[in-house]
């Protein structure tokens, strides 16, 4: 068992980079062929770059696979100004993530929140865009999808064992995963979580709910531009069919938008699909393979 997680950690090296405001981030370099165009992996809300090792180990070496943790968030630093947790900050952060390790494009791949990341990078730097994967987020981000989050965001939970944490992931998603045993959230909970002090807790800044407070759960700001200007692009939407984020309604809205985009649901899973899915998967490698470097 240790030599099998020795190699798996091997596939992937940790790297850092300080952003212009002086905040050091920590990503994931999975290696990858040249003559393949890299995949930019971009998290959820209170997420991390572990929720695409297992997508990394998929499509790596392949692609070279790159997974950043958002600020405040992992292994990244905190924000000390919680006004800057917004997509618009998370999107410079990419983007310079790609300047330092001078890679020219990259196939975004945003579940949640690291898709509106990739629409905000779809207006402010388009050329860096080669193609995109949404995975269950649109422009319109349902209001029952924001209700559930609002209950666990920023609420610094303790547990004292693993089980206990897992039981209060499945608490808050587990009406969304028919597939989940309990040992499919305990490996969610590993994910999402961190060991601190004999304690485990949610592995984010409880600050990241402070932009909720002050500007609200939702967007101020018409996203449909953002979407259309994303849709010129190469484009993947995966939508979990029981999702509470990403209705039917826009979803196909977002087809007639932009109608050269593929749409993959997924049965049986709501928000956000892990991408391991046989349906993801079957799309993914089809959208993939139709991408030219």
């Amino acid at each position: 068992m240790n030599s099998e997680r020795g190699a798996r950690e091997a596939r992937y090296r940790d790297g850092e980079v300080v952003v212009p405001d002086g905040l050091r981030l920590h990503y994931r370099d999975y290696p990858g062929q040249g003559d393949k165009l890299p995949l930019l992996c971009l998290h959820g809300l209170t997420r991390n770059a572990r929720d695409f090792a297992e997508f990394a180990d998929r499509y790596s070496p392949d692609h070279r696979v790159l997974s950043l943790d958002f600020r405040g968030r992992g292994l990244s630093a905190y924000d000390p100004v919680p006004a800057r947790y917004t997509p618009v900050t998370y999107a410079r952060d990419a983007i310079h993530l790609l300047d330092e390790l001078m890679i020219d494009r990259a196939i975004f791949v945003g579940t949640s929140l690291g898709g509106l990341v990739t629409m905000a990078t779809a207006v402010t730097a388009p050329q860096r865009i080669a193609a995109a994967i949404l995975n269950d987020v649109g422009p319109v981000i349902a209001a029952g999808g924001v209700e559930r989050i609002l209950t666990y965001v920023g609420k610094d939970r303790r547990f004292k064992t693993w089980d206990e944490a897992a039981d209060a992931i499945e608490a808050n998603y587990g009406a969304s995963f028919d597939r989940y045993t309990h040992d499919d959230w305990v490996k969610m909970a590993k994910r999402n979580c961190r060991e601190e002090d004999g304690e485990i807790r949610f592995d984010y800044d409880m600050a990241i709910a402070e932009p909720f407070k002050t500007l609200g759960p939702t967007p101020k700001v018409d996203l449909w531009p953002f979407f259309a200007a994303l849709g010129q692009k190469p484009l993947l939407v995966i939508r979990g069919t029981k999702s509470d984020l990403l209705t039917v309604e826009t979803a196909d809205k977002m087809q007639q938008v932009a109608p050269s985009m593929k749409l993959a649901t997924v049965s049986g899973v709501g928000h956000a699909p892990e991408l391991n899915e046989p349906e993801a998967v079957a799309a993914i490698d089809e959208f993939l393979a139709g991408i030219a470097a």
